[in-house]
């Protein structure tokens, strides 16, 4: 990933109303990352990737790839298999992906021992690619602490890690562990600033999938954080985290982000996975912030075809 991109968009995952995979949203989608974030990672958790099809996560990767280029792309090939990434990954590879990221094995108890041969096995597959480690212990059931991430990373070569959930409260203990040039993005959008400041990579952020020109405000707030880097002064840059802050205030979650992406006009608001429906306060919520961050394209209902909850 080009040292300039601070935030990477964790994207939904847009679905037509049947359910089926909407490559043409999707498209839409890249494209309104590439006016502003920059960069994507595809088919994580807010892609609902345990709902889709190795083929559906190889077209959304490929679409994705057209529209950003693959500097600015993350792949997201993890699997609760070293069998099923490792043939995602060289598909991925073969397909133009030159990074991949791999969610740590899930469901059942596992040890780091195996958790390091699991990525070695990826990293062998996606022949020479960058490989990054996804840390999400409340969804997989499983922690990997610093000194084990550490070791993995020596062991199998990674690239960097996305540490989400309780693993981002951490973030410092794991850059502190971690071997030099590893590249840390934090999960945790309310850490962006001060995670970015403390030498992370930067934010691998969900809720800026549908809200990015908050995102894009405080990339551009933060400037170079090199030394001798010019940036906006801290009143802007802690206006700009305060929008974010508020961004992932009003939209966390998979049905408000898709909820917003269809009142954009980008995607339609289905989930396949469960998830929570949208209220009519939280609707007016996030109507009234994209007038704000997005006023010529927050004309609700722009996708009239699309039934609101």
């Amino acid at each position: 990933m080009p040292d300039n991109v601070r935030v990477i968009t964790a994207t939904a995952t847009p679905f037509t109303e049947s359910g089926d995979l909407d490559l043409t949203a999707a498209r839409r989608l890249f494209r309104l990352i590439a006016k502003t974030t920059g960069a994507a990672f595809v088919a994580g958790t807010t892609g609902e990737f345990p709902s889709l099809d190795d083929s559906e996560r190889l077209d959304l990767v490929r679409v994705a790839l057209e529209e950003l280029g693959p500097d600015n792309v993350i792949a997201h090939i993890g699997a609760a298999s070293a069998r099923r990434a490792r043939q995602l990954a060289a598909r991925a590879v073969a397909a133009g992906a030159t990074k991949i990221a791999a969610v740590t094995p899930y469901y059942l108890p596992t040890t780091p021992e195996l958790v390091t041969a699991h990525y070695c096995q990826v990293a062998e597959a996606a022949n020479g690619a960058e490989l990054y480690a996804y840390l999400f212990p409340e969804r997989t059931g499983l922690t990997v602490t610093p000194a084990e991430l550490a070791a993995t990373a020596k062991t199998a070569g990674l690239k960097g890690a996305k540490l989400s959930g309780t693993a981002s409260h951490h973030i410092d203990e794991y850059m502190d562990e971690a071997p030099a040039g590893f590249r840390a993005y934090t999960g945790r959008d309310a850490d962006l600033t001060r995670a970015i400041r403390r030498g992370a990579a930067g934010g691998i952020s969900a809720v800026s999938s549908a809200f990015p020109e908050a995102y894009a405000r405080l990339v551009a707030a933060l400037g170079d954080t090199a030394p001798g880097g010019t940036a906006a002064g801290d009143g802007e840059v802690e206006a700009a985290q305060e929008a974010v802050d508020r961004a992932y205030a009003v939209g966390a979650g998979v049905s408000r982000i898709k909820h917003a992406l269809a009142v954009r006009g980008v995607a339609g608001p289905v989930a396949r996975m469960p998830t929570s429906t949208v209220s009519a306060e939280e609707s007016g919520a996030i109507a009234e912030l994209l007038s704000q961050l997005a006023p010529e394209q927050a004309v609700a209902p722009l996708c009239c075809e699309w039934e609101f909850t």
